[in-house]
């Protein structure tokens, strides 16, 4: 028989275990956990997660702990070592040791023109992952966690900055805080640091968040949607104060559209002025509306509004169309 032909068939086996109890695929999954196909320890993994079969939690560590013995050609692309993290994550292991190993791995992988790291996805998996350790202390797990808003993969970096946010004490809001004004990194980073901040601090951080606002750029549009979502209605007056001293039309579309993502009463009375007054603003304050899935009565008196106004009839059409 083949090796791909074999490699089928163990493949089509492990997907017929759906078929039956997951206690009577206990065995099965033991012997697949144990294969040296990185691909079929990855499906047998997910199935362990699936079926949380923690008898099995042995047979996961076994095949972690091998797939770092000369990680290139045990797990290629860290398939397996993703799956396994996930699995152990999901039957709630605590060993934070095992967790750490696959947060400091880096995998470069040779590509076209030089080598890619593989292990982004494994790194973060296993930060977040390290929040659930309980016999971790804080100090050493907000250290452990530091490490990683160095990384090289901005992926990892956003997760590591929410597992910090995870992590939920005044410490993890300071060092958030931190982040947040050194700056120096990608939108979406900084982004992540705006929300949990005011995850952790609440409605009260929103002044300190609105500073960011100022610079009008792609961080400040992350701001701009952080403070949207407390949805509160100081979140709207912050925004409506800042919008009105923008003048850039790009950053004054992201701030109508973060006041309509409030979804509070006086930021949709807001926009439907800027509508009904045939402001400058309207077609962005239609596309603010229409993006904050407003019930069909208000877009029914919204397409009332701009009616006769072929401007704004426009707008409407073409910015319902698109959010449809």
């Amino acid at each position: 028989m083949s090796g791909k032909r074999r490699f089928e068939e163990q493949l089509a086996a492990l997907e017929e275990l759906r078929r039956q109890p997951p206690q009577a695929s206990v065995e099965s999954l033991r012997k697949a956990l144990a294969q040296r196909n990185n691909y079929l320890v990855a499906k047998a993994a997910d199935l362990v997660r699936e079926f949380r079969l923690p008898e099995l939690i042995p047979e996961l560590l076994a095949a972690f702990d091998r797939c770092f013995a000369d990680p290139l050609k045990t797990d290629p692309q860290c398939w397996a070592k993703n799956a396994l993290s996930r699995a152990l994550a999901s039957l709630e292991f605590q060993d934070a040791a095992v967790f750490l190993r696959g947060m400091r791995h880096i995998q470069l992988e040779p590509v076209w023109g030089g080598h890619s790291d593989t292990a982004a996805t494994l790194r973060a998996t296993c930060a977040l992952t390290l929040v659930a350790c309980r016999s971790l202390p804080e100090k050493d797990l907000l250290t452990y966690l530091l490490e990683l808003f160095a990384d090289k993969d901005k992926s990892v970096r956003v997760e590591a900055v929410r597992a910090v946010e995870q992590v939920g004490s005044p410490s993890a809001a300071l060092l958030l805080r931190l982040r947040a004004i050194l700056a120096g990194d990608e939108p979406e980073v900084l982004g992540a640091c705006y929300s949990g901040i005011l995850h952790l601090d609440g409605t009260a951080a929103i002044p300190w968040v609105s500073r960011f606002l100022a610079a009008g750029d792609d961080a400040a549009a992350e701001a701009a949607l952080a403070i949207a979502a407390d949805r509160s209605p100081q979140a709207f007056v912050a925004l409506r104060e800042r919008f009105l001293h923008v003048h850039d039309p790009w950053f004054q579309s992201i701030l109508l559209s973060a006041i309509g993502l409030t979804r509070q009463q006086e930021a949709l009375d807001f926009l439907l002025h800027l509508v009904r007054t045939e402001s400058p603003h309207a077609e962005a304050a239609i596309d603010a509306i229409l993006r904050s899935l407003p019930s069909p009565e208000i877009i029914q008196q919204l397409e009332s509004m701009v009616s006769g106004k072929p401007r704004l009839a426009r707008a409407f059409a073409a910015h319902r169309a698109a959010v449809s």
